[in-house]
């Protein structure tokens, strides 16, 4: 696989959604969950959103629920709890796995392309975000302490590029 436009993933309400359709934007890919410590990133995710949706970039997030079985929810309790609590208005997909045999192909992909410390492919968190080029291709890693206000710059390098 070249790029993220050669996946596919189910949408929140389990619809599938070719990723072909983001071709031309700048991505920022996250892995979510509702009860983690950095749970109110949703807020800054929202915002990023807001900020560049109508410039040509796009916030997909992903709920897991591999770490600290923080994600129990079901897909209706997951969307009812990032618009209620943070007006989550981005694209939210169906839960998955990002790490191990049951890795969804999306992120066996981004992992692959951007290794995080010492080389190491496994997320270790919740909310890893993946920031993506206008062409598929993965720009960078950014670890779960990275707020999402923090990669405006990139995003603004990107969308010039």
């Amino acid at each position: 696989m070249g790029n993220v436009y050669d996946f596919t993933a189910d949408s929140l309400t389990g619809a599938p959604v070719d990723l072909k359709s983001y071709q031309g934007k700048v991505l920022l890919i996250v892995n979510t969950a509702s009860n983690c410590g950095f749970t109110p990133q949703y807020k800054g995710l929202e915002a990023v959103y807001q900020q560049f949706k109508d410039k040509g970039a796009l916030v997909l997030g992903f709920p897991c629920n591999q770490f600290g079985a923080q994600e129990p929810g079901s897909a209706d309790e997951i969307g009812a709890f990032c618009e209620k609590n943070y007006g989550v208005n981005f694209p939210l997909f169906a839960k998955i796995d990002v790490n191990g045999e049951q890795a969804h192909p999306l992120f066996k992909y981004l992992k692959n392309a951007a290794t995080g410390v010492l080389g190491s492919e496994a997320i270790k968190w919740n909310f890893t975000k993946f920031l993506v080029k206008k062409d598929g291709t993965v720009y960078k890693r950014y670890a779960s302490l990275t707020k999402p206000e923090e990669l405006i710059g990139d995003i603004d390098k990107l969308l010039a590029e």
